[in-house]
């Protein structure tokens, strides 16, 4: 410990972390100390195991209690992770909370080098650099405001439906929009769920009709968010209800209409494997039941009024071929993005065969064979024949440099054995091949679930699949076996391809609308990976499932409980504290050249026509600082982050001074 007396109004406390041995290791941190201790108006300078543990802020509460602080600086890791840490602290001892400053010496400094030496003095710059920018802090005040005690929720499978039911069962108001004419999402096109092999319709289900019944859930199928302005605690958002041309307040499902429509069209729900009707509802077990009409393939609407079968069938005048688009209005307070993935398209592989053989399908067409429900009423054919050789490959568009997917999607494996599985059950003569680089076996009672499947006879093949093609009436899988190094070649009659999870194609409207940022996998990022994996870094904006990331039933769940957790807290206090760090406007020097407002990525900057000067929204500034970067009047700054407090950082580091 390092002290001393200091005259004028700031007094500076400045803690060096060990960070057990993550800093200690490769950073003096005492003599880093002894270098704070020097510098002008620091009182007092400490180093401590575990800055951020209890014991390490009560230290820092109990040293600006007794020694009058009005200021701390902590020489640790990433403000990212402990600056709200930090400033908890120092404000339940009375010192404002923007009166603390950190300096990044592990991931700036220990983690980076090996010289011990040079590494401590770098750290000693960075103290030195923040403790200069400290002496120039001000104290802010964060100001509240109310929140509307609704959510939404964007997507309406099983993520949406569990994080719709448990805001709804807390009491608060849900709006579900989901762009399909029923919820469930692709976790009811699945025939069993892994590794307990439940029926995935039968667990799924009564959470479906629970939504479409619920009193605190509006259900908006068929619909669209088009736009979301606003910020945490009251956003607008700008939902479009597609015209279903059925009024559902007289549909009473029956499926009149279903079965006397003339006109057949691919099954999108069926993987193209069925036709539906250009008037249809998805699934037998669809919430809600009434059909919608697709008028992109309805006779109606495209010759002019020809056809109108399903309203002359239909005796309860349901049908409406004049209804329009509503667009609706509605004020939140938190939203929950849950919209889900997309399939990997293995038409981008076409060594595969896939769009070539018609005995080459996917994991998700193989879910359609398979159920009981599906094109075949669960008989596995393609073209009317049993195969006999099987064969599943894996990481199909997972974890592939050559496509840009590097990353596992972690439910092929197990979907892969439980559909090997499935297929030794209805097919037991059958010869069954799996195809793998690696076996992921990592959640509850997956690893005993895939012991099973190699027991019932299927052959696992560590093997690296380079080309499909036919022979005869056969298909030939050739590649090479990476246990022996040998060639190999087995041949086949249906070949299930392990495609794996992408990113929504629709991912990016609903990113640049909410101003979301995507992470290298072109998922949406989570505001920490660790610490904060269903917060955004939009406040009040959550994910759940998988359009955070691939995830299986069971974590998809998880994490949508997690995220109507976080909805739920903000909407229950009925306020929100803002951000005191935002862009200002020195109204008598900007010129109204608008600059600010083309750049600034949150839109919280308008122009004001009356005044000809721009106005910041201090409810959606991020101080990011874009605004003032590009202020060529120097109008722009933002508050914490002043040109006097960065110019004494910057002196600081480079050694000059501010004569």
């Amino acid at each position: 410990m390092a002290e001393k007396s200091t005259s004028g109004e700031q007094r500076l406390g400045v803690y060096v972390c060990h960070c057990g041995i993550n800093i200690s290791h490769t950073v003096d941190v005492e003599k880093v100390a002894e270098a704070a201790a020097a510098l002008p108006g620091v009182a007092i300078a400490k180093t401590y195991r575990y800055m951020c543990s209890d014991p390490g802020q009560s230290l820092i509460c109990a040293d600006i209690k007794e020694h009058g602080l009005t200021g701390v600086v902590v020489a640790a890791c990433s403000p990212r992770m402990h600056e709200p840490t930090f400033r908890a602290a120092v404000a339940s001892a009375g010192v404002n909370p923007y009166m603390f400053d950190m300096a990044n010496i592990r991931e700036h400094c220990s983690w980076i080098h090996d010289d011990k030496e040079e590494a401590t003095e770098k750290a000693i710059d960075l103290v030195r650099s923040a403790v200069a920018r400290a002496s120039y802090l001000e104290g802010l005040t964060e100001r509240e405001i109310e929140v509307e005690p609704t959510a939404l929720i964007i997507g309406g499978g099983i993520a949406g439906i569990q994080a719709a039911l448990d805001i709804a069962d807390a009491g608060y108001k849900v709006h579900l929009v989901e762009k399909e004419p029923s919820i469930g999402g692709r976790m009811a096109q699945l025939d069993k769920t892994f590794p307990t092999l439940d029926c995935s319709a039968c667990i799924l289900t009564p959470k479906m009709v629970d939504v479409g019944r619920h009193p605190n859930i509006d259900l908006m199928v068929y619909s669209e968010v088009e736009n979301i302005t606003g910020y945490v605690g009251n956003f607008t958002v700008t939902v479009r209800k597609r015209a279903t041309s059925v009024d559902r307040h007289l549909c009473n499902s029956c499926g009149d209409c279903i079965a006397k429509c003339p006109v057949k069209v691919p099954s999108e729900f069926d993987e193209g494997f069925a036709m539906r009707k250009a008037i249809y509802t998805p699934f037998p077990q669809a919430v809600p039941s009434e059909p919608v009409i697709d008028r992109e393939h309805c006779t109606w609407f495209l010759k002019d009024g020809k056809c109108g079968v399903c309203e002359k069938v239909c005796t309860l005048n349901a049908i409406d071929y004049t209804m329009e688009d509503e667009i609706v209005e509605l004020s939140v307070g938190t939203i929950i993005v849950a919209t889900g993935f997309d399939e990997f398209d293995p038409n981008i592989k076409p060594e595969l065969g896939y769009g070539i053989y018609d005995n080459v399908i996917t994991g998700l067409e193989m879910e359609r064979l398979c159920s009981a429900s599906g094109p075949t009423e669960g008989k596995i054919e393609i073209g009317g024949k049993e195969p006999k050789d099987v064969v599943f490959i894996k990481c199909v568009g997972s974890r592939d440099q050559s496509i840009g997917n590097e990353y596992c999607s972690r439910v092929c494996c197990m979907f892969t054995a439980k559909q090997a599985h499935l297929v030794r059950e209805k097919l037991p003569d059958a010869n069954i091949t799996v195809f793998y680089m690696d076996v992921r076996a990592f959640g509850k009672g997956y690893e005993e679930f895939y012991d099973r499947v190699r027991n019932e006879n299927v052959i696992y093949r560590r093997g690296s699949v380079s080309e499909i093609y036919k022979r005869g009436e056969r298909l030939v899988v050739t590649g090479e076996d990476t246990l022996v190094g040998e060639p190999m070649e087995v041949e086949a009659d249906l070949v299930v391809l392990a495609a794996g999870l992408i990113a929504r194609k629709d991912t990016d409207p609903i990113a640049n609308v909410l101003k979301l940022s995507k992470s290298s996998d072109r998922f949406l990022m989570e505001a920490h990976p660790k610490l904060r994996p269903v917060d955004t870094a939009i406040d009040g904006v959550f994910l759940a499932g998988c359009c955070q990331g691939p995830k299986d039933i069971p974590d998809t769940v998880a994490q949508a409980k997690g995220a109507a957790a976080s909805a739920i807290i903000p909407m229950s206090r009925g306020t929100v504290r803002l951000e005191a760090i935002s862009a200002v406007v020195d109204e008598d020097r900007c010129s109204g050249c608008r600059i600010c407002v083309s750049v600034c990525p949150y839109e919280a900057i308008t122009y004001d026509e009356k005044d000809k000067v721009s106005r910041v929204n201090e409810a959606l500034c991020k101080g990011c600082g874009t605004c003032g970067a590009a202020c060529p009047s120097g109008a722009m700054s933002t508050i914490h982050f002043t040109s006097g407090q960065m110019r004494a950082q910057v002196l600081a580091l480079i050694g000059g001074s501010d004569d």
